[in-house]
């Protein structure tokens, strides 16, 4: 295989930011991936390692780009059988969500609307409105690259030790490629499957800063769990009335899909909403976007992402966690 070279990672991420990569591929099989491995292997140099790069929606790429290889999966294949659907890791989500609508198979309704690739959502265990992705994996299968000789695995659901945002496949990063998962569905019917599908779309275009580049949210929600490190009566309290008292502010409780904090209030209510810096700006609309208004670098992002955790940790105590990936 044949590796492209200084190519522009920015073409690649929703934020429309980033430097090159050095080299660059987009194997379309685990024969082609295999290959620009043996390949790599050729022209590898010290301090050169290998990205594997999904839909680059959660992903801020550093304005010097990627010193490395750069594999982006391009495995599109998707195919349903009865209550299953097969699908390669390269494929859109809403490919795969348009598909499962089409053929009146459900579960992926929450999933109406999200950007990335299949890939990208699994390892991710990506979510919205209560439903995750792992909610409908029955398998996946992905190659092992971290020793000489790649190796395929399949994994169950149970064995891909899912949890928020998180994945066997993000614990053990850069180790693993996602090829193929195969999802377990319900039958319903297509009408109302798209139908709720379209009022997902619709949701996410109205409350989100759709007008500007961006990654979806920066942070993590906060697990009530997290703020109350046991489950005392306070806690079943704040769960019950689906609302906490901290610092003196009633905290709006919601499911994510267990009980958290929306990362979005407490930065709201921390006063950086709509503060920018450089080219960057933390969205006035949905304030967990930070937003790319007008040629924004890396270190813009970076700047208002240390200024909003320190003034959400100052007011509230709390530590937001980055669902970001940094390269």
């Amino acid at each position: 295989m044949i590796f492209q070279r200084n190519v522009k990672l920015s073409t690649y991420s929703n934020y429309k930011i980033g430097g090159a990569a050095r080299y660059f591929c987009a194997p379309m099989s685990a024969d082609e991936i295999i290959a620009a491995l043996k390949e790599w292997r050729k022209v590898k140099r010290k301090n050169r390692d290998i990205f594997i790069l999904g839909g680059g929606t959660n992903l801020l790429i550093n304005d010097g780009g990627f010193d490395g290889l750069v594999i982006k999966p391009a495995v599109q294949h998707l195919s349903a059988d009865e209550t299953k659907i097969r699908v390669g890791s390269g494929m859109l989500m809403r490919e795969l969500v348009d598909f499962a609508a089409i053929h009146g198979l459900a579960g992926l309704e929450w999933a109406g609307g999200l950007p990335g690739t299949v890939g990208g959502a699994i390892r991710g265990n990506a979510g919205a409105f209560g439903g995750e992705t792992k909610d409908a994996i029955f398998e996946v299968a992905s190659l092992n690259i971290k020793n000489k000789e790649p190796r395929l695995m399949k994994r169950m659901a149970n064995e891909c030790a899912f949890g928020y945002r998180n994945s066997i496949f993000k614990i053990n990063d850069g180790e693993e490629i996602i090829l193929t998962a195969t999802l377990q569905m319900k039958t319903g019917d297509p009408a109302v499957i798209a139908r709720t599908v379209a009022e997902k779309i619709r949701y996410r275009e109205e409350r989100h800063p759709m007008d500007y580049p961006n990654i979806g949210s920066i942070f993590k929600n906060v697990p009530v769990a997290q703020i109350y490190a046991e489950r005392t009566r306070n806690y079943a309290e704040a769960l019950r009335k689906s609302a906490f008292s901290l610092r003196g502010l009633a905290i709006p409780v919601k499911n994510d899909p267990f009980p958290v904090v929306p990362a979005a209030y407490l930065i709201a209510q921390s006063g950086v909403k709509g503060v920018s810096y450089g080219g960057a700006m933390i969205s006035p609309k949905h304030p967990n976007f930070i937003v790319n208004v007008l040629d924004a670098s890396a270190d813009d992002v970076k700047s208002l992402i240390k200024l909003v955790k320190s003034q959400v940790k100052k007011k509230f105590g709390i530590t937001l966690e980055e669902e970001v990936i940094y390269v």
